[in-house]
């Protein structure tokens, strides 16, 4: 039986929760027993092949999908900001990227000068007198991240957030949802098939294929033997060695080892230390 509230027995940090939940859709399951935590000021990513569960998913920590049994808690006024997969528009209907921002979104956050900040935020303040249909993909879904951007969330939940962006401009993106993050501490749970780049950007990776097939920091989970069934040799060879500048190390659980006062970081490689340049 699906529950939804409070748990007497979570930390402060637990923003939300999935615990041990299971979805059928027509009598065929699309989650099967998944359990999926967000704490406060994570990178959450949830990766897997095409119908694997990742937007099912999402949608129950929405709220959104009722599960057929299991847990779901969600902090007491918890805010999400949602940004779509895919946003599809009527040609014919006229709409300014301003206006676009105005839909759906609280009204003290409804003035010309909040709306252009949360575009000057994701660099996208040169197209809000702009016809939707006049932008690029690029744009687009910084425009998208824009109006998530607007509701103050607690929690960003981005779905293939880099959909239809070209491959710089993937990257630029992703750096862009870690600066996000930094900046704002909220947390953030992302889909998305771009496994190396994301891999880099992320803290946290689910990994799924209806079950959770294997969970942790990023460079457990691209050594994990379901992983690399799951996406072959190459690309789990391929994630082991991307690199990131930082000052400590980490155990195999992304845990930072030595100074407790060091900051975290997710995209280390194989635990070796490195200094800053």
């Amino acid at each position: 039986m699906k529950k939804i509230g409070e748990n007497p027995n979570h930390k402060t940090s637990l923003l939300i929760e999935a615990d041990n939940v299971s979805v059928s859709f027509a009598g065929r399951p699309a989650l099967n027993h998944v359990h999926c935590r967000v704490e406060r000021g994570q990178i959450v990513t949830l990766i897997g092949p095409n119908g694997s569960g990742k937007t099912t998913l999402v949608r129950v920590l929405l709220g959104l999908q009722v599960p057929d049994s299991g847990r779901v808690f969600r902090r007491k006024g918890l805010k999400i900001g949602y940004m779509p997969q895919q946003l599809r528009l009527d040609p014919t209907l006229p709409m300014t990227v301003a206006r676009f921002l105005a839909l759906g979104v609280p009204r003290a956050r409804l003035g010309d000068g909040v709306r252009r900040a949360a575009l000057v935020e994701v660099g996208a303040s040169h197209v809000f007198d702009s016809a939707l249909h006049d932008i690029s993909g690029g744009e687009m879904q910084r425009v998208m991240l824009a109006r998530a951007l607007l509701r103050e969330p607690d929690v960003l939940v981005l779905d293939e957030p880099v959909q239809g962006v070209d491959i710089n401009g993937q990257a630029d993106l992703y750096r862009l949802i870690g600066s996000i993050r930094d900046r704002r501490g909220c947390s953030v749970v992302m889909v998305s098939h771009d496994l190396h780049m994301v891999m880099a950007e992320t803290d946290q990776v689910i990994c799924l294929n209806q079950h959770v097939c294997c969970a942790g920091h990023p460079e457990q989970v691209s050594r994990h033997p379901d992983f690399v069934a799951l996406f072959g040799q190459r690309v789990a060879a391929t994630l082991a060695v991307y690199h990131h500048q930082h000052d400590h190390r980490h155990d195999l659980q992304g845990n930072v080892l030595g100074d407790a006062s060091a900051p975290s970081c997710a995209t280390c490689t194989r635990g070796e230390s490195h200094d800053h340049g």
